[in-house]
């Protein structure tokens, strides 16, 4: 959900500036406390720190960070120190031996959240699954979302749902085929991905009962929040003094801004969910609509569970978790496997094939639109499958995953970590690392995830740490069942019912496939793409 990202330029300039300024009073306060004669001796290796902003200039610039991490582990080894400001030292991990280390054995220890400052502006301070400090309110939380919001039964529940977003999903690319030629001959397909995605997380969430906000709102105010949660504060860099910068360029009433907007959304969506409840004591039609995910929290919120009471707040941070975790992950994992497949045409034509031979002759007409391929269908498609997989160690939804702090002092590969330690794990390395994946570790093989290929037995649960897209151990996603199911379903429908090819004046070797920048980058550019039904 969350990982360090770029600073903006001209709020690090005018840090600099300031913090030059109050040299007199910070020279001190660049190095992380510790015991003079033991650190350097139990420190693991750093590159050279710049006084008062340490490591921060190895992160800004041309380079995404999780690409110069990798630089820097290439030249430092699997495991290294930065010093970021004057905040509590941060280690980095960048092989899968090392996130075993931190995700699985010693996941006890690694297993809290730094409170970053846009987390805690937007998050109800940080009263969530995802940034919520490890402890007993936090495993209370987790329970609820596992076992009542995401658990498999629940998963299952929405299947409906999801079968009427594709059936409309299907029908608009259908309709912008028809038209493409009067685009040049390609449809913006990250769009229609996008709203895809937004309709099936909104209405398992919140179902119809939006408060009467429009759609597009919703989502304008989500890509806000996500773009704030990649954004790392001066002060989470600084804490004695960044909070100035924060107020003084304006980041402070950012946050605030987004945080009034969000709240005045989830309240309009509290209130209809209350409205609707009261209403409906006495029975009627929509009565039989199935319950949302925000029917589950109030109910919650009213009646406890196993002892335990949420309050509105609880709720409301769940809920942001749900719609956070769902949105963003779930379409740019479909983005990039199409992006994969398109820059890759023999893959795609293996897909395609596998998914048309397992559809065969069991197509179904569903009134005026045809969903082919259906929730069982997916077992028999193991091509369809680790094309996703592959596509996913490439790009994990989030490079960085969202940083851990430790909650004890602890050793790791015989180095001293203090308790309050942050850890960055980069998956994103992780998943392109030599060692674990061969010397073709940076190409698109989804065979490598078949039967008889070397990660046959990979799963998204993060037992095997070569591959953790969506993390590992007790703060490993809790919605992965849903997103993966999604878009596997969106993917396979996709390759069933259209041919895909680059538009008319483009080839292959032209076609890039660059990251955005952000909290969890999709492509740079939307995916255009030539479709013909079939």
């Amino acid at each position: 959900m969350a990982s360090l990202q770029q600073l903006d330029g001209s709020t690090l300039l005018l840090f600099l500036l300031f913090v030059v300024s109050c040299f007199v009073f910070a020279r001190g306060r660049f190095r992380p406390a510790g015991r003079k004669g033991d650190r350097p001796q139990e420190e693991p290796p750093s590159p050279r720190p710049l006084p008062i902003i340490g490591n921060l200039h190895e992160l800004v610039g041309r380079h995404h960070p999780h690409r110069r991490l990798q630089l820097l582990a290439r030249r430092h080894g699997p495991l290294f120190f930065l010093r970021l400001g004057s905040a509590a030292p941060t280690f980095v991990v960048s092989s899968a031996a090392m996130a075993e280390a931190v995700l699985r054995t010693q996941d006890h220890v690694f297993c809290s959240r730094p409170q970053q400052r846009t987390a805690r502006g937007t998050l109800y301070d940080s009263r969530d699954v995802g940034f919520s400090p490890y402890g007993d309110r936090w495993r209370q939380l987790r329970r609820i979302a596992v076992v009542h919001l995401l658990s498999a039964k629940r998963v299952d529940s929405f299947r409906g749902l999801r079968a009427d977003e594709l059936s409309s999903f299907l029908q608009r690319l259908r309709s912008a085929a028809s038209s493409q030629e009067e685009k040049h001959g390609g449809i913006d397909v990250t769009e229609l991905i996008v709203s895809l995605t937004y309709g099936v997380i909104s209405r398992a969430a919140f179902g119809d009962k939006l408060g009467g906000v429009e759609p597009g709102a919703v989502r304008e105010i989500m890509a806000e929040l996500t773009d704030l949660l990649g954004t790392i504060a001066v002060s989470d860099v600084f804490p004695r003094l960044g909070w100035v910068v924060d107020w003084a360029t304006g980041l402070d009433a950012r946050v605030k801004r987004t945080a009034a907007k969000l709240d005045d959304i989830l309240e309009r969506a509290f209130e209809e969910h209350e409205r609707s409840r009261g209403g409906n004591a006495g029975g009627g039609e929509a009565e039989a609509a199935a319950p949302d995910l925000l029917d589950d929290l109030l109910s919650i919120v009213r009646d406890g569970d196993q002892g335990v009471k949420l309050d509105m707040v609880d709720a409301k941070g769940l809920i942001l978790d749900m719609f956070i975790a769902g949105t963003d992950t779930t379409y740019k994992t479909v983005e990039w496997t199409m992006a994969e497949l398109v820059k890759n045409p023999r893959e795609m034509e293996k897909v395609q094939a596998e998914v048309r031979q397992v559809v065969g002759a069991g197509e179904k007409q569903q009134g005026s639109s045809v969903v082919v391929v259906q929730e069982e269908d997916l077992e028999k498609m193991s091509l369809l499958k680790a094309a996703m997989k592959e596509a996913l160690r490439l790009h994990p939804p989030v490079p960085l995953l969202i940083p851990r702090e430790t909650i004890q002092d602890t050793r790791l590969h015989g180095y001293h970590i203090p308790a309050r330690t942050r850890v960055m794990v980069n998956a994103w390395a992780i998943g392109r690392d030599g060692e674990s994946w061969g010397e073709d570790a940076e190409e698109f093989r989804p065979e490598r995830f078949l039967v008889h290929g070397p990660a046959a037995m990979v799963d998204y649960s993060g037992k095997d740490t070569r591959f953790i897209p969506f993390g590992a151990g007790r703060r490993g996603c809790p919605g992965v069942a849903f997103g993966t199911r999604l878009a596997e379903l969106t993917l396979a429908n996709m390759m069933c019912h259209f041919d895909w090819a680059l538009p008319a004046g483009r080839d292959l070797e032209s076609f890039e496939v660059v990251e955005s920048t952000g909290l969890s980058p999709g492509l740079k550019h939307p995916l255009t793409l030539a479709v013909t039904p079939v």
